[in-house]
C-alpha cells in the first residue's frame, strides 16, 4: 500500500510518500516546504505529487491544530484542511487527519532506541501512559493511553492551557504577557515566539536595552534561534537569562503534563526546540524544574524522560496509523 504523509506545521510542511508492507514503511519520496509560501494545503500536495504521477492508496496528514471530525484549521496558518473533500478531489480512497502531536506520539512506534536521547532514568521496564509535548512554532500536548497492552495515542490542546506563575519574576512575566495578549496560555511562553517575548520582558524588566548587533541579527533571521545561539555562545548575558528562564519554565509545564496524564510509561520531548537546546536541557534545572511536584515528588522521579531528535516522528506516525492494528506495541 502506497502512503501519502505529512506533517504540517506553521512554518514548514513535510510530505513523503511511503510503501507500507507489515506496519514496516519504505520511504519512497520526500519534501519539505515553507508552508506560508502557499494558499493551501492542496497545492502543496498537487507540487509534490506531479512529478512522480504517484497515486497513494491512502493519506494521513498531522495538523499543527484541533481537528474536529473530518477537518481542521491550522492554528497559525489560514489554512482549512477537509478529509471529505481531499478524498474526492484527489481519488485517494481514505484519508485521515491527526494533530500534530497525536501524529509525534503515533510515530513514537516507528523510532529507534538512536532517536532518543535520555534526560532522566526513571524506573526501569516501567509501564503505564505516556505523554508527549513540544514545543515549537506553538506548544502541542498529547496522552498516550496504556490499556495493558497496547498504546493509544489521543490528542489534546493543553499547550493553550493558563501559564501559572510561582515566583515574583513569573508573575511579573504574567503580567506583562497580559497586557500584550489577554488571556496568556503556557503556549505563549514555550514557543519559539515566546522565547522571543521572555527576551523582550527581561529586556523591560531589568531596564536593559538590547545591543544593536543582536537587534541587527534578530531583524535579519529568525529572533528565537538568534537569542538561543547567542546564550549558546555565552554573548549576551540577556539571552543567557532568557533561554534559562524558558528551559526551567519547560520543565514545569512537562511535569504538569506528566502528572495530569499520570505518564509512568515514559515522558517523550518532541518539537523542532528541543533538539536545538538539548545541552541546556540536560542540566540540572530542567529535570529539578520537573520532578518539583511536592507531594508527587517522588512520583516524578520514577518517570523515564526523553527527548526525541528524530524530526520525522510525526510523518511516520501519520503513516503508522493508516497501517498500524489498533494502538501500538510496548515498545520503545
Amino acid at each position: 500500500m502506497k502512503i501519502l504523509a505529512g506533517d504540517i506545521g506553521g512554518t514548514k510542511t513535510r510530505l513523503a510518500l511511503f510503501d507500507s508492507r507489515n506496519e514496516t514503511l519504505e520511504n519512497l519520496q520526500e519534501q519539505t516546504y515553507v508552508s506560508r509560501q502557499f494558499s493551501s494545503l492542496d497545492a502543496i500536495i498537487d507540487q509534490f505529487l506531479a512529478p512522480a504521477g504517484a497515486s497513494p492508496d491512502a493519506a494521513g496528514f498531522g495538523l499543527a491544530g484541533p481537528v474536529h471530525g473530518r477537518s481542521c484549521r491550522i492554528t497559525n496558518l489560514p489554512w482549512h484542511i477537509d478529509a471529505d473533500a481531499m478524498e474526492s478531489r484527489l481519488g485517494i480512497p481514505r484519508v485521515i487527519l491527526l494533530n500534530d502531536l497525536e501524529a509525534t506520539a503515533w510515530g513514537i512506534g516507528g523510532l529507534k532506541q538512536k532517536d532518543f536521547l535520555t534526560l532522566q532514568e526513571g524506573t526501569s521496564n516501567a509501564m503505564g501512559n505516556r505523554m508527549v509535548i513540544a514545543a515549537g512554532t506553538g506548544l502541542g500536548q498529547a496522552g498516550i493511553f496504556w490499556d495493558g497492552a497496547r498504546y493509544h495515542p489521543f490528542a489534546t490542546e493543553g499547550g493553550h492551557c493558563d501559564f501559572s506563575p510561582r515566583n515574583d519574576l513569573e508573575f511579573a512575566l504574567h503580567s506583562w504577557l497580559g497586557e500584550k495578549y489577554g488571556h496568556v496560555s503556557w503556549e505563549r511562553v514555550l514557543s519559539g515566539p515566546g522565547l522571543v517575548d521572555i527576551h523582550s520582558f527581561l529586556c523591560t524588566h531589568t531596564a536593559t536595552a538590547t545591543p544593536s548587533w543582536l537587534a541587527d541579527r534578530m531583524g535579519m533571521d529568525d529572533p528565537a534561534a538568534v537569542i538561543s545561539q547567542a546564550a549558546e555562545a555565552g554573548s549576551d548575558q540577556l539571552c543567557i537569562d532568557s533561554l534559562k528562564l524558558f528551559v526551567r519554565l519547560y520543565g514545569v509545564e512537562t511535569g504538569n503534563q506528566a502528572l495530569k496524564t499520570m505518564a509512568t510509561g515514559g515522558v517523550f520531548i518532541g518539537g523542532g526546540i528541543a533538539p536545538r537546546i538539548i545541552q541546556w536541557l540536560k542540566q540540572a534545572p530542567f529535570i529539578q524544574a520537573f520532578n518539583d511536584k511536592g507531594s508527587m515528588s517522588s512520583l516524578m522521579e520514577r518517570m523515564k524522560v526523553k527527548v526525541i531528535l528524530n524530526d520525522k516522528a510525526a510523518l511516520y506516525g501519520s503513516a503508522l496509523r493508516l497501517t498500524a492494528r489498533p494502538g501500538l506495541p510496548v515498545k520503545p
